[in-house]
Protein backbone atom coordinates (compact mmCIF):
# COMPACT_ATOMS: atom_id res chain seq x y z
CA UNK A 1 0.00 0.00 0.00
CA UNK A 2 2.77 2.45 0.86
CA UNK A 3 4.59 1.76 -2.40
CA UNK A 4 1.58 3.16 -4.26
CA UNK A 5 2.16 6.60 -2.70
CA UNK A 6 3.97 9.40 -4.49
CA UNK A 7 6.06 10.40 -1.46
CA UNK A 8 7.78 8.25 1.18
CA UNK A 9 10.20 8.68 4.06
CA UNK A 10 12.87 6.06 4.63
CA UNK A 11 15.25 5.40 7.50
CA UNK A 12 16.99 2.47 9.15
CA UNK A 13 18.31 1.47 12.57
CA UNK A 14 20.08 -1.50 14.15
CA UNK A 15 18.35 -4.32 16.06
CA UNK A 16 19.86 -7.23 18.03
CA UNK A 17 18.80 -10.72 16.91
CA UNK A 18 19.70 -14.14 18.25
CA UNK A 19 22.70 -15.86 16.71
CA UNK A 20 21.86 -19.57 17.26
CA UNK A 21 24.73 -21.74 18.42
CA UNK A 22 26.99 -18.88 19.42
CA UNK A 23 25.31 -17.90 22.69
CA UNK A 24 24.97 -14.24 21.82
CA UNK A 25 23.13 -11.78 19.61
CA UNK A 26 24.13 -10.28 16.30
CA UNK A 27 23.18 -6.99 14.68
CA UNK A 28 20.41 -6.78 12.11
CA UNK A 29 18.77 -3.81 10.44
CA UNK A 30 15.26 -2.47 10.81
CA UNK A 31 14.13 -0.38 7.84
CA UNK A 32 11.25 2.07 8.26
CA UNK A 33 9.10 3.38 5.40
CA UNK A 34 6.43 5.98 6.08
CA UNK A 35 3.94 8.24 4.35
CA UNK A 36 2.19 11.30 5.75
CA UNK A 37 0.43 13.73 3.40
CA UNK A 38 -1.29 15.77 6.10
CA UNK A 39 1.14 18.74 6.02
CA UNK A 40 -0.10 19.66 2.52
CA UNK A 41 -3.74 18.64 2.98
CA UNK A 42 -3.46 15.19 1.40
CA UNK A 43 -6.41 12.86 1.94
CA UNK A 44 -4.56 9.54 2.06
CA UNK A 45 -4.19 8.11 5.58
CA UNK A 46 -0.73 8.19 7.18
CA UNK A 47 1.12 4.93 7.70
CA UNK A 48 4.46 3.38 8.53
CA UNK A 49 5.95 -0.07 7.88
CA UNK A 50 8.97 -1.71 9.54
CA UNK A 51 10.91 -4.31 7.57
CA UNK A 52 13.68 -6.44 9.05
CA UNK A 53 16.83 -7.28 7.07
CA UNK A 54 20.01 -9.05 8.20
CA UNK A 55 22.20 -6.26 6.81
CA UNK A 56 22.23 -2.74 5.41
CA UNK A 57 23.10 -3.51 1.81
CA UNK A 58 21.57 -1.49 -1.02
CA UNK A 59 19.95 -4.68 -2.32
CA UNK A 60 17.60 -4.63 0.67
CA UNK A 61 16.40 -1.18 -0.29
CA UNK A 62 15.85 -2.25 -3.90
CA UNK A 63 13.81 -5.23 -2.72
CA UNK A 64 11.68 -3.24 -0.28
CA UNK A 65 10.91 -0.50 -2.82
CA UNK A 66 10.57 -2.67 -5.92
CA UNK A 67 8.19 -0.95 -8.31
CA UNK A 68 8.09 2.29 -6.35
CA UNK A 69 8.00 5.52 -8.38
CA UNK A 70 8.05 8.85 -6.60
CA UNK A 71 9.87 10.98 -4.07
CA UNK A 72 11.93 9.40 -1.29
CA UNK A 73 13.08 11.55 1.63
CA UNK A 74 16.18 10.15 3.31
CA UNK A 75 19.35 10.85 5.26
CA UNK A 76 22.86 10.73 3.85
CA UNK A 77 23.33 6.95 3.72
CA UNK A 78 25.10 6.02 0.49
CA UNK A 79 22.61 3.30 -0.51
CA UNK A 80 19.84 5.80 -1.24
CA UNK A 81 21.49 7.54 -4.23
CA UNK A 82 21.89 4.12 -5.85
CA UNK A 83 18.13 3.60 -6.05
CA UNK A 84 17.76 7.09 -7.55
CA UNK A 85 20.14 6.13 -10.39
CA UNK A 86 17.33 4.06 -11.91
CA UNK A 87 15.49 7.26 -12.76
CA UNK A 88 12.18 6.34 -11.12
CA UNK A 89 12.95 7.69 -7.64
CA UNK A 90 13.72 11.30 -6.80
CA UNK A 91 15.64 11.93 -3.57
CA UNK A 92 15.10 14.73 -1.12
CA UNK A 93 17.37 14.97 1.89
CA UNK A 94 16.26 15.57 5.44
CA UNK A 95 17.19 18.81 7.21
CA UNK A 96 17.06 17.12 10.60
CA UNK A 97 20.08 14.96 9.76
CA UNK A 98 21.97 17.93 8.36
CA UNK A 99 21.09 20.09 11.37
CA UNK A 100 22.17 17.36 13.80
CA UNK A 101 25.80 17.68 12.70
CA UNK A 102 25.84 21.36 13.68
CA UNK A 103 23.80 20.77 16.83
CA UNK A 104 26.27 18.23 18.21
CA UNK A 105 29.13 20.67 17.65
CA UNK A 106 27.25 23.59 19.19
CA UNK A 107 26.31 21.67 22.35
CA UNK A 108 29.82 20.27 22.85
CA UNK A 109 31.43 23.71 23.06
CA UNK A 110 31.12 27.32 21.99
CA UNK A 111 31.80 27.18 18.21
CA UNK A 112 30.04 30.31 16.87
CA UNK A 113 29.81 29.00 13.30
CA UNK A 114 27.82 25.91 14.33
CA UNK A 115 25.50 28.00 16.49
CA UNK A 116 24.94 30.46 13.68
CA UNK A 117 24.16 27.58 11.31
CA UNK A 118 21.41 26.47 13.69
CA UNK A 119 19.88 29.94 13.49
CA UNK A 120 19.79 29.67 9.70
CA UNK A 121 18.01 26.31 9.95
CA UNK A 122 15.56 27.68 12.52
CA UNK A 123 14.44 30.31 10.00
CA UNK A 124 13.41 27.56 7.57
CA UNK A 125 11.59 25.66 10.31
CA UNK A 126 9.60 28.77 11.21
CA UNK A 127 8.35 29.08 7.63
CA UNK A 128 7.44 25.38 7.52
CA UNK A 129 5.43 25.73 10.72
CA UNK A 130 3.57 28.66 9.20
CA UNK A 131 2.49 26.78 6.05
CA UNK A 132 1.72 23.40 7.58
CA UNK A 133 -1.67 22.16 6.39
CA UNK A 134 -1.93 24.52 3.40
CA UNK A 135 -2.37 23.36 -0.17
CA UNK A 136 0.71 22.34 -2.19
CA UNK A 137 0.49 25.44 -4.37
CA UNK A 138 0.26 27.79 -1.39
CA UNK A 139 3.22 26.10 0.22
CA UNK A 140 5.25 26.36 -2.98
CA UNK A 141 4.52 30.08 -3.40
CA UNK A 142 5.45 30.91 0.20
CA UNK A 143 8.65 28.92 -0.09
CA UNK A 144 9.59 30.67 -3.32
CA UNK A 145 9.07 34.03 -1.68
CA UNK A 146 10.60 33.34 1.73
CA UNK A 147 12.63 30.12 1.74
CA UNK A 148 14.44 30.56 -1.59
CA UNK A 149 16.27 33.78 -0.54
CA UNK A 150 17.17 32.14 2.78
CA UNK A 151 18.52 29.07 0.98
CA UNK A 152 20.68 31.13 -1.37
CA UNK A 153 22.05 33.16 1.53
CA UNK A 154 22.67 30.04 3.65
CA UNK A 155 24.54 28.28 0.85
CA UNK A 156 26.78 31.30 0.25
CA UNK A 157 27.40 31.59 3.99
CA UNK A 158 28.37 27.89 4.26
CA UNK A 159 30.82 28.17 1.38
CA UNK A 160 32.39 31.29 2.85
CA UNK A 161 32.83 29.70 6.29
CA UNK A 162 34.24 26.49 4.78
CA UNK A 163 36.98 28.50 3.10
CA UNK A 164 38.00 30.03 6.45
CA UNK A 165 38.42 26.90 8.57
CA UNK A 166 40.65 23.83 8.59
CA UNK A 167 39.31 21.10 6.32
CA UNK A 168 40.22 18.41 8.85
CA UNK A 169 37.89 19.43 11.67
CA UNK A 170 34.36 18.16 12.29
CA UNK A 171 32.83 21.51 11.46
CA UNK A 172 34.22 21.31 7.94
CA UNK A 173 32.76 17.81 7.58
CA UNK A 174 29.35 19.10 8.70
CA UNK A 175 29.46 21.89 6.11
CA UNK A 176 30.57 19.53 3.35
CA UNK A 177 27.73 17.17 4.26
CA UNK A 178 25.25 19.97 3.67
CA UNK A 179 26.82 21.38 0.50
CA UNK A 180 27.26 17.98 -1.15
CA UNK A 181 23.52 17.35 -0.75
CA UNK A 182 22.32 20.88 -1.35
CA UNK A 183 20.18 20.12 -4.38
CA UNK A 184 18.28 17.42 -2.49
CA UNK A 185 18.05 19.56 0.65
CA UNK A 186 16.46 22.47 -1.21
CA UNK A 187 14.20 20.46 -3.53
CA UNK A 188 11.28 21.00 -1.17
CA UNK A 189 11.22 24.70 -2.12
CA UNK A 190 9.95 23.94 -5.62
CA UNK A 191 7.23 21.43 -4.66
CA UNK A 192 4.61 22.01 -1.99
CA UNK A 193 4.19 18.27 -1.43
CA UNK A 194 7.76 17.94 -0.18
CA UNK A 195 8.86 18.51 3.38
CA UNK A 196 12.05 19.96 4.73
CA UNK A 197 12.46 17.29 7.37
CA UNK A 198 11.36 13.76 8.18
CA UNK A 199 8.66 13.54 10.82
CA UNK A 200 7.18 10.15 10.16
CA UNK A 201 6.66 9.67 13.89
CA UNK A 202 3.63 11.92 13.43
CA UNK A 203 1.98 9.35 11.20
CA UNK A 204 0.68 7.74 14.37
CA UNK A 205 -0.10 10.71 16.60
CA UNK A 206 1.32 14.24 16.28
CA UNK A 207 1.28 14.65 20.07
CA UNK A 208 3.36 11.53 20.71
CA UNK A 209 5.87 11.56 17.88
CA UNK A 210 8.95 10.31 19.71
CA UNK A 211 7.17 8.11 22.24
CA UNK A 212 4.98 6.19 19.78
CA UNK A 213 7.83 5.31 17.42
CA UNK A 214 10.22 4.52 20.26
CA UNK A 215 7.73 2.06 21.74
CA UNK A 216 7.16 0.43 18.34
CA UNK A 217 10.89 0.00 17.71
CA UNK A 218 11.47 -1.32 21.24
CA UNK A 219 8.74 -3.93 20.79
CA UNK A 220 10.24 -5.08 17.49
CA UNK A 221 13.73 -5.21 19.03
CA UNK A 222 12.41 -7.60 21.69
CA UNK A 223 10.70 -9.78 19.09
CA UNK A 224 13.87 -9.93 17.01
CA UNK A 225 15.83 -11.21 20.01
CA UNK A 226 13.32 -14.01 20.58
CA UNK A 227 12.69 -15.04 16.98
CA UNK A 228 16.34 -15.56 16.21
CA UNK A 229 18.63 -15.80 13.22
CA UNK A 230 17.67 -15.57 9.58
CA UNK A 231 14.18 -16.81 10.29
CA UNK A 232 13.27 -13.34 11.55
CA UNK A 233 12.13 -11.97 8.15
CA UNK A 234 9.64 -14.81 7.79
CA UNK A 235 6.18 -15.46 9.05
CA UNK A 236 7.02 -14.97 12.70
CA UNK A 237 7.95 -11.31 12.39
CA UNK A 238 5.11 -10.69 9.94
CA UNK A 239 2.64 -12.05 12.47
CA UNK A 240 4.17 -9.94 15.21
CA UNK A 241 3.96 -6.81 13.05
CA UNK A 242 0.27 -7.44 12.33
CA UNK A 243 -0.39 -8.17 15.98
CA UNK A 244 1.37 -4.96 16.99
CA UNK A 245 -0.76 -2.89 14.62
CA UNK A 246 -3.94 -4.43 16.00
CA UNK A 247 -3.01 -4.05 19.67
CA UNK A 248 -1.72 -0.51 19.28
CA UNK A 249 -4.66 0.73 17.23
CA UNK A 250 -7.38 -1.82 17.93
CA UNK A 251 -11.02 -0.88 17.85
CA UNK A 252 -12.82 -0.63 21.21
CA UNK A 253 -14.89 -3.70 20.39
CA UNK A 254 -11.77 -5.86 19.80
CA UNK A 255 -10.19 -7.91 22.55
CA UNK A 256 -6.49 -8.72 22.81
CA UNK A 257 -6.72 -12.10 21.13
CA UNK A 258 -5.10 -12.20 17.70
CA UNK A 259 -7.23 -13.68 14.95
CA UNK A 260 -5.58 -15.70 12.20
CA UNK A 261 -8.10 -14.40 9.67
CA UNK A 262 -6.56 -12.07 7.04
CA UNK A 263 -8.59 -9.04 8.05
CA UNK A 264 -6.03 -6.85 9.79
CA UNK A 265 -6.80 -4.00 7.36
CA UNK A 266 -10.16 -3.65 9.15
CA UNK A 267 -8.36 -2.86 12.42
CA UNK A 268 -6.26 0.00 11.12
CA UNK A 269 -7.04 3.48 12.53
CA UNK A 270 -8.58 4.98 9.39
CA UNK A 271 -10.88 1.97 8.89
CA UNK A 272 -12.32 2.40 12.37
CA UNK A 273 -12.55 6.18 11.95
CA UNK A 274 -14.67 5.77 8.81
CA UNK A 275 -17.04 3.35 10.54
CA UNK A 276 -17.23 5.60 13.60
CA UNK A 277 -18.14 8.67 11.53
CA UNK A 278 -20.86 6.71 9.71
CA UNK A 279 -22.29 5.58 13.03
CA UNK A 280 -22.34 9.13 14.39
CA UNK A 281 -24.02 10.43 11.24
Amino acid sequence: MLRARSKLFADETTVPVLDPGRGRTKTGQLWAYAADDRPWGGLDPPGIAYVYAPDRKAERLFSHLAGYKGVLQVDGYTAYPKIAERGEVELTFCWVHMRRNFYELATAGPPPIASEALKHVAAFYAIEKEIRGRSPEERRLVRQQKSRPLADAFEAWLRAKLALISQKIKLAAAIRYALSRWQGLTRFIDDGRHRARQQYGRTIDPRHQAQSQERAVCRIRRWCRTLGGRRVPGRGLQAQRRRSACLSHRRPDQDRQWSSEPRHHQLLPWAYRTQFLKAVA
